[in-house]
């Protein structure tokens, strides 16, 4: 049997509720009841698919702090190495597409390693949301010093003549990829030699067991500078602003001859588009902090970024074609 005071309880609770219903419907109810939370309202992680100190965790330490400004929240690095960067990848294709988990990402995972490997478990060019490319650090061919060459036509000619023997960081990766376009070009007899990573294959180049090296621009860059090694070419279209002196490979007749690894920022498939133009517009506004430039330059990482995401879009599925085309046509079996 319902008493007074429970039946004046439910009255006032009914009321409560038929007032907060009139509430909403002439807007008098809280924003924070009425609307999500806008974008973002707690830390953001970035995802690194290589351990750190290299080319991805320098960049994506490097805009987390101007990132965080723009934001208003905490930007994390989060390093998850393993699998030529397929792991971090692999986990940011299964993450949930809100914007609190991107990933700094190289060439490699997204237009690499999928032509070179199998049962890669997730699809470079479906399963992400481009925002913006970070910057880029083209391949660079080196000599050692007691090698007679000075520039492309007299390293073609030495291939024409002999073996030349070139260094890189690994079968399958960007720099072994840049050899084959080289020796398609020069049309000698070029032979590739394989490092476990491009140290080492600095060493040997440095001591002479190796003609020629080609790796990305930070392996090599203080060497060419200091003389150590000799630089040959940029393989790419422009020079670059830490060697400017170096020609590159258009420059002497080889314009099929580039390779140029690059690193951006991406997100899992079905990003909204809000967050991703925002996302996009806070990497522009990093790139430009002083700080952001100097840690990069340091690192012989050229500023590069996109117009839009979908400008750095196109350019992955750009990217994805050649060098599919470039393992095809090498005949490069690396797969496991």
């Amino acid at each position: 049997m319902k008493t007074k005071k429970t039946r004046l309880a439910r009255r006032h609770i009914l009321g409560s509720l038929l007032c907060l219903g009139l509430g909403l419907g002439h807007g008098f109810i809280l924003p924070a009841i009425a609307q999500a939370a806008e974008f973002p309202d707690r830390p953001i992680t970035l995802i690194v698919g290589f351990s750190p100190g290299g080319s991805n965790d320098i960049t994506a330490r490097a805009i987390a702090e101007p990132l965080s400004r723009k934001l208003g929240v905490s930007v994390v690095v989060e390093n998850k190495a393993g699998a030529a960067g397929m792991i971090a990848t692999n986990d940011l294709a299964r993450s949930k597409p809100d914007g609190y988990t991107l990933m700094v990402s190289s060439a490699s995972p997204l237009v690499i390693t999928p032509h070179t490997h199998d049962n890669v478990p997730y699809d470079p060019l479906k399963d992400f949301q481009p925002i913006s490319l970070i910057g880029i650090t083209p391949e660079t061919m080196a000599v050692n010093p007691r090698v007679p060459a000075d520039d492309l036509q007299s390293l073609v000619k030495l291939a024409k003549d002999g073996k030349l023997s070139v260094a890189s960081s690994g079968t399958g990766g960007l720099p072994h990829l840049t050899i084959e376009l080289f020796r398609s070009a020069a049309g000698g007899q070029v032979v590739h030699v394989p490092y476990k990573g491009a140290a080492p294959a600095v060493t040997d180049t440095l001591a002479g067991h190796v003609d020629a090296i080609v790796v990305d621009l930070p392996a090599v860059y203080k060497h060419i500078e200091s003389g150590s090694l000799k630089g040959i070419a940029m393989a790419n279209v422009n020079r670059s602003e830490f060697l400017p002196d170096l020609p590159t490979s258009g420059e002497q007749g080889m314009p099929s001859f580039v390779g140029v690894n690059w690193i951006g920022l991406i997100g899992p498939r079905n990003l909204p588009e809000d967050i991703t133009r925002k996302l996009h517009e806070g990497v522009l506004e990093a790139v430009q902090d002083p700080k952001v430039k100097a840690t990069l330059a340091a690192a012989a990482v050229e500023v590069s970024t996109s117009d839009s995401p979908e400008a750095y879009g196109k350019f992955i599925e750009e990217e994805f074609e050649k060098w599919g085309r470039i393992v095809k046509e090498a005949d490069i079996d690396t797969k496991q």
